[in-house]
């Protein structure tokens, strides 16, 4: 499938129905578009499986909660929602993305408690997030825009708002060459690149910075535990940025990003060593099981 977003052939569904993909269509004054009322998921179908469905239909739930804003439909109810979806499509391997949002109703404002929540799931075939840098490592550059404190929004949620700084960091680094960006938090501490986490390599140990203002991604915790049952030790820890010079590896992990080696963030050089590899090809027989 190509061409844009907009005017594809196949099905959406949408509140309930399954739709024709250029009819899968909101009102110009939807609350979600105005203020952000938005939260989603993304994920990945292998050979007719979606890795981690539930956790991801779970964590859809819990992020509208989180934003105050009651999801109207069970994780079951979800999840026969994205298989239909799929099954529409003639999809086994795809990229899912399951969206709610409040939508146009009786409030026009900040408050939007009497409109409705909206529910959308859409997909597409989707290759690596990243091109050619699965094999030889993505370039980062680093963003001068940081991750807020979780006391501004709720950091655990994903949240469509939580993204805009991200859309403009990647932008900046694509315009410079890079593949993506590393963002810090409002500490100063190295926290994750714009739509994946981070992971360190050295002496033979993992190094990741500790998900406390970040969303502690499905992918980054399904590593984490694959990595300490192989008997790899994992730091989770706050990481300064002078010491990216002193690890040997890196990978970015996220449904997107699979896991993805790097090469380059701003000045620093990392190898594309045999633990990163190793983990590459690992969650790649994982989520293909």
């Amino acid at each position: 499938m190509a061409g844009a977003y907009d005017d594809r052939d196949g099905k959406i569904w949408m509140d309930g129905t399954l739709v024709e993909w250029r009819d899968a269509k909101v009102h110009v004054l939807t609350h979600a578009l105005h203020y952000a009322s938005s939260v989603f998921e993304g994920e990945r179908c292998y050979n007719g499986k979606i890795f981690k469905s539930r956790e991801h239909s779970e964590r859809l739930l819990k992020s509208g909660e989180l934003l105050d804003m009651q999801i109207p439909y069970t994780v079951d109810q979800i999840e026969e929602a994205k298989y239909a979806m799929l099954k529409a499509n003639g999809w086994t391997d795809a990229y899912v993305r399951a969206v709610a949002f409040r939508g146009a109703g009786e409030d026009m404002g900040v408050s939007a408690a009497r409109n409705k929540v909206q529910l959308v799931v859409a997909g597409w075939e989707w290759g690596a997030y990243y091109g050619s840098a699965k094999m030889e490592g993505a370039k980062l550059g680093i963003s001068k825009w940081k991750r807020p404190s979780p006391e501004t929004i709720p950091s655990q949620a994903k949240a469509a708002g939580l993204y805009m700084i991200c859309t403009m960091s990647k932008h900046d680094a694509e315009a410079k060459g890079f593949s993506d960006a590393m963002m810090l938090d409002y500490r100063g501490y190295v926290a994750e690149a714009t739509g994946a986490n981070l992971f360190f390599v050295k002496n033979g140990e993992v190094h990741t910075p500790k998900a406390d203002c970040f969303l502690n991604g499905i992918t980054r915790q399904t590593v984490i535990a694959m990595l300490r049952e192989q008997g790899v030790t994992v730091h989770e820890r706050h990481i300064l940025p002078e010491e990216l010079d002193g690890f040997e590896q890196c990978w970015l992990t996220g449904t997107a990003a699979e896991c993805t080696p790097v090469s380059q963030i701003g000045d620093h050089t990392f190898e594309v060593g045999d633990l990163t590899r190793k983990v590459t090809a690992d969650y790649e027989a994982l989520v293909r099981a």
